[in-house]
């Protein structure tokens, strides 16, 4: 029989799930992501295209070192795009259905070394930004086509054989669009692990040391898999009988995406934290019916 209050339980017990993640996304996460390979210097400092979004929603500040002079550095920068380099990352997702193939360049391709300001930038196979500016083995900014936001990748030397390779962000959430506030939201939580994949592909191609693109499938995978085991963990709190060992499951299966996503530990340290996490809760009701029988009979 239909019960209104036992539905209110469930979806309080579901809403208050996902309020614990979330905070500890917005306490924790979301600030390592927003600055992950930076310093703070170059978290600091003011870069070109700052000013595009002077106070945004979405502000990430991101950088690795690499084994090369901004010279060597700067083609790979300049070429990328869907259907012109590819992103050097998570080729599976970002380049699906490219007219080049789905494997980002390994080579400097000379076709697409010669842009100026305001040429295209394709994103995906519907999205499209403009070079803003270009300072040759400096920076190049892509901004939208309503020159709001600002994507910026620039280069900084260390000394003669090292450079920082610096990707800042800026931009802000639509919330009066339905449609590019779902968009905003996606980024939200999926820009880190692409941008951090394109700053390691790029000084994996510099350095003359690639990712086979097997790992990044299986990455992809697994990135997956943890994102849908939360969801539909979480979900099944309300179609089926609301006890606390489904809640405690929810609850994990969102601290394992957490960890898998954002915490600096290799990917399949967060696989065996998911694996134990199941393993620990299917043990532990069995430990307490036991008790409670022991208890029990004790009385």
């Amino acid at each position: 029989m239909f019960s209104l209050a036992k539905l209110l339980k469930k979806v309080l017990a579901v809403l208050v799930l996902i309020a614990l993640v979330m905070s500890a996304y917005m306490l924790w996460a979301r600030p390592y992501q927003l600055n992950w390979g930076a310093t703070e210097l170059e978290l600091n400092q003011a870069m070109p295209g700052d000013h595009l979004d002077p106070q945004p929603e979405f502000f990430a500040t991101r950088g690795i070192t690499i084994s090369g002079t901004p010279e060597e550095i700067w083609p790979w920068l300049l070429q990328m795009g869907y259907g012109r380099a590819g992103y050097y990352g998570y080729d599976i997702v970002e380049n699906l259905g490219s007219p080049r193939g789905i494997r980002s360049a390994d080579s400097i391709l000379p076709e697409f070394q010669e842009f100026k300001i305001g040429d295209e930038v394709p994103i995906s196979s519907v999205a499209r930004m403009v070079f803003y500016a270009i300072e040759p083995n400096q920076y190049l900014i892509w901004t939208g086509t309503n020159q709001k936001g600002s994507f910026l990748w620039a280069l900084y030397p260390i000394d003669e054989k090292q450079t920082r390779l610096i990707s800042r962000i800026r931009w802000s959430f639509h919330w009066t669009e339905p449609g590019l506030l779902a968009l905003d939201l996606f980024t939200e939580f999926t820009d880190y692990l692409a941008v951090r994949e394109i700053l390691q592909g790029v000084k994996g191609r510099v350095e003359k040391q690639g990712e086979p693109m097997a790992r990044q499938n299986i990455e992809v995978a697994i990135y997956v898999l943890t994102a849908l085991t939360f969801l539909v963990t979480s979900l099944s709190l309300l179609i089926r009988r609301l006890t606390l060992k489904r809640w405690l499951t929810g609850l994990a299966a969102g601290v394992v995406w957490l960890v898998t996503w954002f915490l600096p530990l290799p990917i399949w340290v967060g696989v065996c934290l998911e694996v134990l996490v199941f393993w620990t809760l299917f043990n532990l009701r069995d430990f307490l019916t036991k008790r409670y029988k022991q208890n029990k009979n004790a009385i």
